[in-house]
């Protein structure tokens, strides 16, 4: 099984920067994009062989998550349940005969960090959301994370340390979910691999010239690492700031 994530900074627009070409190119059983910024019905791509399933955000235009899949879940659930955190359309859960899957977009702390002290929250909430999860079956988490973890996973570290996404309180609390049971699966696989990006500014060149950052993950429960293989990063995929990241479950 072929799962690939994607924040796609909006389908309607993507689905015109090439998206369709490689959806059915990469042929992936199932494909969860973040950012989506549209309605069920402004949506047109519904292929015919995938269920689809989608979490707007309240506000028009802004978030939300979707998921295709040729496989059907046992049950399908959005949000994580807690009031404060259901309305901006970030999480949509699967649930399959061997494993939850979790599609995630997890909040941005913007740039001058006003909302660094609710991304806490939501840290804390998600953390003790997947570890329910975890009771049952073990959990595959895919998505924007928007957080480079460690000095590997960015370009220039020591110019960005502080700033949205890489400052020490969402990197520790990535961290704490990888203490408290899971495994960064990309990581796992390419320990010491440098300049492996998945999002990169749109402003001087970065993309071109590679200066990115690794903020979009496959995280699984540790006791699932010996079923999937073969994290990928699309990096050669535009249409979006991010490119497509891939995984195998076996």
């Amino acid at each position: 099984m072929k799962i690939v994530s994607w924040n796609v900074a909006g389908i309607r627009a993507c689905l015109k920067k090439g998206f369709i070409d490689f959806f059915n190119n990469v042929d992936a059983d199932i494909v969860c994009l973040q950012e989506t910024k549209a309605l069920e019905n402004q949506i047109e791509f519904k292929p015919d062989n995938y269920y689809f399933y989608l979490n707007a955000a309240d506000k028009l235009g802004y978030s939300g998550v979707c998921i295709y899949t040729k496989i059907k879940p046992l049950n399908v659930s959005y949000g994580m349940g807690i009031d404060v955190h259901d309305h901006e359309g970030r999480m949509i859960t699967l649930e399959f005969d061997n494993f939850y899957l979790v599609n995630q977009y997890v909040p941005n702390v913007k740039r001058d960090l006003s909302r660094l002290d609710y991304r806490m929250t939501w840290e804390d909430d998600f953390k003790c959301y997947i570890k329910k999860l975890e009771q049952n079956k073990p959990v595959i988490v895919c998505g924007d994370f928007n957080v480079a973890h460690t000095e590997i996973d960015i370009k220039n570290a020591k110019a960005n340390r502080g700033n949205a996404g890489f400052t020490d309180e969402e990197r520790e609390k990535f961290t704490t979910l990888l203490d408290s049971g899971f495994i960064d699966t990309f990581r796992y696989f390419n320990p010491d691999k440098s300049d492996c990006y998945t999002w990169w500014s749109y402003m001087g060149h970065a993309r071109e010239n590679n200066v990115g950052w690794r903020i979009d993950y496959f995280i699984v429960s540790n006791n699932f690492i010996n079923k999937v293989s073969n994290p990928v990063i699309y990096r050669e995929i535009y249409g979006s700031d991010h490119c497509p990241i891939g995984l195998d479950v076996n």
